[in-house]
């Protein structure tokens, strides 16, 4: 399954010629196309036509990735790194479209993340409804990096990351020009590394989202809960019973020189502990941690 979601986008490669490109800088100039925060696959963007390829590149940081709509994961946003993207889009009708996109998040210069995602998306003008199927996963097996002091590594606050498959739903209804309501959500499942210090193979997840765009400014609110699967977690260690819960808040501001501000916080509330105790289980790192970031597209 791994394998199949990361060739798949893979496949399209040799189509590209026929395909009309969006770099960075050019995908900047579409108000529906320049939102870094959203994820692999979007409704809401610009859809092509019945029987033509859209292909769209985009280099951004991963702070951008902290406001994402659906919820899937979390990244801290005081991590750094990169986040190179490719989206694949083919009109299948007048108003549904089949998508594959593949993302390498990278820390330094070596990658650290490769995320793929297949999926379809519905366009009936006013509304759009999509659902995918998303993959990440870690190449190499070692902790993610710790690249600022005091800023916690790692997907969800785990830094014994493996890989995830997620189940995806997005929506968006569009009230006005470029006013719209964003609703996501999403259930998966996250492995982590053998000999990880919370003792768990796999943990399930659960996220919903919700986010209003108005102008250039967009703003998101994305509750995650997760959860040991039964069956999984090591004798003494954590209860199978326990959650984590958690809410983000983020917004961003899309300026006029193909720039973007955003800023918000991670974890603004959570029903984990920020720092582990020797009294207790380690837990994952559910420390607040608020964010100002800044992208300008070349």
């Amino acid at each position: 399954m791994r394998r199949l979601l990361l060739t798949l986008p893979l496949l399209c490669m040799p189509l590209l010629a026929a395909a009309q490109v969006l770099p960075g800088d050019q995908a900047a100039s579409h108000p529906a196309l320049m939102q870094p925060s959203q994820p692999l696959l979007k409704t809401g963007q610009q859809a092509p036509m019945q029987g033509s390829l859209l292909v769209q590149s985009q280099n951004e940081t991963t702070a951008d990735a902290q406001g994402d709509s659906n919820g899937s994961l979390s990244l801290n946003p005081l991590a750094g790194g990169t986040v190179k993207s490719s989206t694949v889009q083919y009109g299948i009708t007048s108003n549904v479209s089949a998508q594959a996109g593949v993302a390498q998040r990278s820390w330094a210069t070596e990658p650290r993340i490769i995320s793929s995602e297949v999926g379809a998306t519905y366009n009936a003008g006013r509304y759009s409804l999509g659902v995918s199927v998303a993959q990440d996963q870690v190449p190499n097996p070692t902790a993610l990096p710790r690249v600022l002091p005091g800023a916690a590594p790692g997907v969800n606050g785990l830094p014994d990351f493996d890989s995830a498959t997620q189940l995806n739903a997005r929506g968006r209804f569009a009230l006005n020009g470029d006013n719209g309501v964003l609703l996501g959500a999403s259930m998966g499942r996250i492995r982590l590394l053998p000999g990880n210090q919370l003792g768990l193979t796999t943990l399930d997840q659960k996220a919903l989202s919700f986010g209003v765009e108005h102008g250039s400014v967009s703003t998101s609110i994305v509750g995650r809960t997760m959860q040991p699967e039964p069956g999984t977690a090591v004798p003494g260690m954590l209860n199978t019973e326990r959650r984590w819960n958690s809410i983000d808040l983020g917004v961003t501001w899309h300026l006029p020189w193909q720039g973007s501000l955003s800023f918000g916080a991670q974890n603004l509330w959570s029903s984990g502990n920020a720092v582990n105790t020797p009294a207790g289980p380690p837990e994952p790192d559910q420390s607040r941690t608020p964010y100002v970031q800044y992208h300008q597209d070349l």
